[in-house]
């Protein structure tokens, strides 16, 4: 028969019971019954009879669109007959439901073992570190080439993000560090009282803040606070396309968007510590004198006793590193952001994670460095 100019696939339902299966279920065939399909029901048994005698053609697809109603129909807890088919198209049938049948049994993958799961992280893991070292290396030469030729410098951007970065982050650092100072001074009150040594309170406070605490608690502050905002903007304009649009203009990333950062933050974190620094021992003070009866300028006079300038300047030389740190993990996270808003979400997140991880690995091997040399 001329499949050409033979009527198209229909399905009737002269009764809840009953299917009538007409024209040609063809691939040309088929093109309107889908409509058909989906209102087909058989709500009133759990019977039911398909009547394919008026079928002019079958090929696969026909066959196909046929055997995918009848698996709805068996799932939905209704039996299909079919009868009046033409021995070729029943055979036809029979193989593509064989073949239907072996799909849908197939057996689901296995759940993956703790070791592959493992194995998986370790390579993801390892991916990301050489991507970051790869992005190291990048920054590297942009920042040779700004040296080489200083007037690639863009110093609006550089004192945009100080004043981001350092100026307005002053409040947070230093009512953070105060309280630091108050919490560090009160936790030894009592054991210092116990042995009349009420006076190296101050030793207690100025060590632990200006070797450890202050640029720590600072460097912590600032991955929360600009290295998230740093991910989320490069991570936005990448969504965005806006990157790709700098390129295309010629403008290099690198330049505009991660060394007037990387800059800042070198100025904006030592500072932040020596604000820091002021602020956990001015607290420190206020509780030494309510707790241990330590007046300001006895505290002043043991602090100059006994916390060197070794000591402060070892907290100071940290916080560039810390500041690098920071400043490329976020970059870095952003540049890798692709998709949407979820990823931008998701790589903010990262970045603030490994940012505060790599300053206290960073912290640790200082203090490993420190202890080495006797400092």
């Amino acid at each position: 028969m001329n499949t050409a100019t033979a009527a198209p696939a229909a399905i009737a339902q002269p009764t809840p019971q009953d299917l009538a299966l007409s024209g040609s279920w063809t691939a040309r065939g088929i093109g309107a019954i889908q409509h058909q399909l989906e209102s087909v029901r058989i709500s009133s048994s759990k019977a039911a009879v398909a009547d394919g005698a008026r079928i002019d053609a079958l090929d696969t697809a026909g066959a196909w669109v046929l055997q995918k109603l009848l698996l709805r129909l068996r799932a939905e807890g209704v039996t299909v007959s079919i009868r009046g088919l033409r021995p070729e198209f029943a055979r036809l049938l029979q193989a593509v439901g064989e073949q239907a049948a072996g799909q849908t049994q197939m057996p689901s993958p296995a759940a993956a073992s703790m070791l592959g799961s493992v194995g998986r992280r370790a390579a993801a893991a390892y991916e990301q570190s050489a991507a970051l070292l790869g992005f190291v290396g990048e920054t590297a030469v942009a920042l040779a080439a700004c040296v080489a030729r200083p007037a690639r410098f863009r110093w609006r951007p550089i004192l945009y993000n100080l004043r981001s970065a350092g100026f307005d982050a002053l409040p947070i650092v230093g009512l953070l560090s105060f309280l630091l100072g108050v919490v560090v001074a009160y936790q030894g009150a009592d054991q210092l009282r116990q042995y009349g040594a009420n006076i190296f309170v101050a030793d207690l406070v100025g060590l632990s803040m200006l070797r450890e605490f202050a640029p720590l608690i600072t460097a912590i502050i600032i991955a929360g606070r600009s290295g998230s905002a740093y991910a989320a903007q490069i991570g936005t304009m990448s969504v965005t396309e806006e990157i790709d649009a700098m390129r295309t203009l010629g403008i290099a990333p690198l330049d505009l968007l991660v060394l007037p950062k990387i800059f800042a933050l070198l100025i904006a974190l030592p500072l932040l510590t020596v604000f820091a620094d002021l602020l956990g021992v001015f607290g420190g003070m206020i509780m030494a004198r309510a707790q241990l009866g330590v007046g300001f300028a006895d505290f002043l006079d043991r602090f100059v006793k006994a916390v060197s300038i070794t000591a402060y300047l070892i907290g100071i030389c940290k916080a560039p590193v810390f500041a690098a740190i920071i400043a490329v993990v976020g970059c870095f996270q952003g540049f890798r952001t692709k998709g949407g808003a979820d990823s931008v979400g998701r790589q903010t997140t990262r970045s603030v994670v490994q940012s505060i991880f790599l300053v206290i690995v960073a912290d640790a091997l200082f203090s490993v460095a420190f202890s080495a040399l006797d400092l």
